[in-house]
Protein backbone atom coordinates (compact mmCIF):
# COMPACT_ATOMS: atom_id res chain seq x y z
CA UNK A 1 0.00 0.00 0.00
CA UNK A 2 1.53 3.26 -1.09
CA UNK A 3 0.92 6.48 0.76
CA UNK A 4 -1.36 8.99 -0.91
CA UNK A 5 0.40 12.12 0.12
CA UNK A 6 -0.43 15.79 0.25
CA UNK A 7 1.85 16.52 -2.70
CA UNK A 8 0.60 17.37 -6.17
CA UNK A 9 -0.11 14.47 -8.52
CA UNK A 10 -1.98 13.76 -11.75
CA UNK A 11 -5.38 14.51 -10.31
CA UNK A 12 -7.38 13.69 -13.45
CA UNK A 13 -5.71 10.28 -13.66
CA UNK A 14 -6.33 9.72 -9.93
CA UNK A 15 -10.05 10.40 -10.32
CA UNK A 16 -10.53 8.47 -13.56
CA UNK A 17 -8.58 5.38 -12.49
CA UNK A 18 -10.37 5.19 -9.12
CA UNK A 19 -13.83 5.62 -10.66
CA UNK A 20 -13.02 3.09 -13.38
CA UNK A 21 -11.81 0.57 -10.77
CA UNK A 22 -14.96 1.12 -8.70
CA UNK A 23 -17.18 0.65 -11.76
CA UNK A 24 -15.34 -2.53 -12.75
CA UNK A 25 -15.60 -3.98 -9.26
CA UNK A 26 -19.30 -3.13 -9.05
CA UNK A 27 -19.91 -4.80 -12.41
CA UNK A 28 -18.02 -7.94 -11.38
CA UNK A 29 -19.80 -8.16 -8.01
CA UNK A 30 -23.26 -7.23 -9.25
CA UNK A 31 -23.34 -3.95 -7.30
CA UNK A 32 -25.36 -1.01 -8.59
CA UNK A 33 -22.92 1.84 -9.31
CA UNK A 34 -25.57 4.46 -10.05
CA UNK A 35 -24.74 7.85 -11.57
CA UNK A 36 -25.32 9.52 -8.16
CA UNK A 37 -22.98 7.07 -6.39
CA UNK A 38 -20.36 7.65 -9.07
CA UNK A 39 -20.74 11.42 -8.81
CA UNK A 40 -20.40 11.35 -5.00
CA UNK A 41 -17.20 9.32 -5.38
CA UNK A 42 -15.92 11.82 -7.96
CA UNK A 43 -16.69 14.73 -5.61
CA UNK A 44 -14.75 13.06 -2.81
CA UNK A 45 -11.84 12.40 -5.17
CA UNK A 46 -11.85 15.95 -6.56
CA UNK A 47 -11.47 17.50 -3.12
CA UNK A 48 -8.99 15.12 -1.43
CA UNK A 49 -10.29 16.35 1.88
CA UNK A 50 -12.87 15.21 4.37
CA UNK A 51 -16.36 16.26 3.36
CA UNK A 52 -19.64 16.10 5.21
CA UNK A 53 -22.83 14.87 3.62
CA UNK A 54 -24.21 18.40 3.33
CA UNK A 55 -21.02 19.59 1.57
CA UNK A 56 -21.51 16.79 -0.93
CA UNK A 57 -25.18 17.66 -1.27
CA UNK A 58 -24.18 21.23 -2.14
CA UNK A 59 -21.94 19.97 -4.94
CA UNK A 60 -24.71 17.74 -6.26
CA UNK A 61 -27.05 20.73 -6.34
CA UNK A 62 -24.39 22.79 -8.15
CA UNK A 63 -24.37 19.99 -10.74
CA UNK A 64 -28.10 20.58 -11.25
CA UNK A 65 -29.26 17.62 -9.20
CA UNK A 66 -32.38 18.22 -7.14
CA UNK A 67 -30.88 16.03 -4.42
CA UNK A 68 -32.21 15.78 -0.90
CA UNK A 69 -30.15 14.65 2.14
CA UNK A 70 -31.19 10.97 1.92
CA UNK A 71 -29.65 10.81 -1.57
CA UNK A 72 -26.23 11.85 -0.28
CA UNK A 73 -26.47 9.61 2.79
CA UNK A 74 -27.49 6.56 0.73
CA UNK A 75 -24.65 7.13 -1.72
CA UNK A 76 -22.14 7.53 1.13
CA UNK A 77 -23.49 4.42 2.83
CA UNK A 78 -22.98 2.43 -0.37
CA UNK A 79 -19.46 3.81 -0.88
CA UNK A 80 -18.34 3.13 2.71
CA UNK A 81 -20.01 -0.29 2.93
CA UNK A 82 -18.23 -1.41 -0.23
CA UNK A 83 -14.84 0.12 0.63
CA UNK A 84 -14.85 2.95 -1.91
CA UNK A 85 -14.85 5.61 0.81
CA UNK A 86 -14.05 5.90 4.51
CA UNK A 87 -15.78 7.76 7.30
CA UNK A 88 -13.46 10.04 9.25
CA UNK A 89 -14.90 9.78 12.75
CA UNK A 90 -13.19 12.85 14.18
CA UNK A 91 -14.67 15.11 11.50
CA UNK A 92 -17.97 13.28 10.94
CA UNK A 93 -17.01 13.37 7.29
CA UNK A 94 -15.99 11.13 4.41
CA UNK A 95 -13.02 10.66 2.09
CA UNK A 96 -12.57 8.53 -1.00
CA UNK A 97 -10.56 5.37 -0.40
CA UNK A 98 -7.13 5.62 -1.98
CA UNK A 99 -6.77 1.84 -2.16
CA UNK A 100 -10.25 0.44 -2.78
CA UNK A 101 -8.89 -2.44 -4.85
CA UNK A 102 -6.70 -3.67 -1.97
CA UNK A 103 -7.52 -5.37 1.30
CA UNK A 104 -5.91 -2.94 3.70
CA UNK A 105 -5.96 -1.38 7.13
CA UNK A 106 -5.94 2.38 6.61
CA UNK A 107 -4.90 5.18 8.91
CA UNK A 108 -5.68 8.79 8.18
CA UNK A 109 -3.49 11.88 8.42
CA UNK A 110 -5.85 14.83 8.83
CA UNK A 111 -4.76 18.43 8.41
CA UNK A 112 -6.35 20.47 11.17
CA UNK A 113 -6.37 23.64 9.03
CA UNK A 114 -7.59 22.59 5.58
CA UNK A 115 -9.10 19.15 6.37
CA UNK A 116 -6.97 17.51 3.67
CA UNK A 117 -6.69 13.81 4.37
CA UNK A 118 -3.97 11.36 3.35
CA UNK A 119 -4.51 7.63 3.68
CA UNK A 120 -1.59 5.49 4.83
CA UNK A 121 -1.14 1.90 5.96
CA UNK A 122 -2.00 1.25 9.59
CA UNK A 123 -0.86 -2.37 9.47
CA UNK A 124 2.16 -1.90 11.78
CA UNK A 125 0.11 0.03 14.35
CA UNK A 126 -2.79 -2.44 14.16
CA UNK A 127 -0.41 -5.37 14.65
CA UNK A 128 1.06 -3.69 17.73
CA UNK A 129 -2.41 -2.89 19.06
CA UNK A 130 -3.57 -6.49 18.49
CA UNK A 131 -0.55 -7.85 20.34
CA UNK A 132 -1.17 -5.45 23.24
CA UNK A 133 -4.84 -6.48 23.44
CA UNK A 134 -4.10 -10.21 23.27
CA UNK A 135 -3.10 -10.67 26.96
CA UNK A 136 -6.42 -9.10 27.94
CA UNK A 137 -8.19 -11.74 25.87
CA UNK A 138 -9.50 -9.07 23.53
CA UNK A 139 -9.71 -9.62 19.77
CA UNK A 140 -9.76 -6.42 17.76
CA UNK A 141 -12.19 -6.56 14.88
CA UNK A 142 -12.01 -2.96 13.73
CA UNK A 143 -9.77 -0.04 14.58
CA UNK A 144 -9.73 3.42 13.07
CA UNK A 145 -6.52 5.38 13.39
CA UNK A 146 -6.74 9.11 12.78
CA UNK A 147 -3.79 11.44 13.30
CA UNK A 148 -4.34 15.19 13.47
CA UNK A 149 -1.63 17.63 12.41
CA UNK A 150 -0.58 19.93 9.61
CA UNK A 151 -0.13 19.02 5.96
CA UNK A 152 2.88 20.37 4.06
CA UNK A 153 0.69 23.00 2.39
CA UNK A 154 -0.50 24.40 5.74
CA UNK A 155 2.71 24.13 7.77
CA UNK A 156 3.65 27.71 6.82
CA UNK A 157 0.11 28.96 7.47
CA UNK A 158 0.24 27.80 11.10
CA UNK A 159 3.02 30.16 12.12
Amino acid sequence: MTTISFTPHNHAHCIRSTVDAAAARCASEGLQFTPIRQRVLEILLEKHRAMGAYDILGHLREDGQNAQPPVAYRALDFLTTNGFAHRIERLNAFVACAHAAEDHAPAFLICRLCNAVAEISAAPARNTLAQTAKPAGFTIERATIEALGLCPNCTGDAS
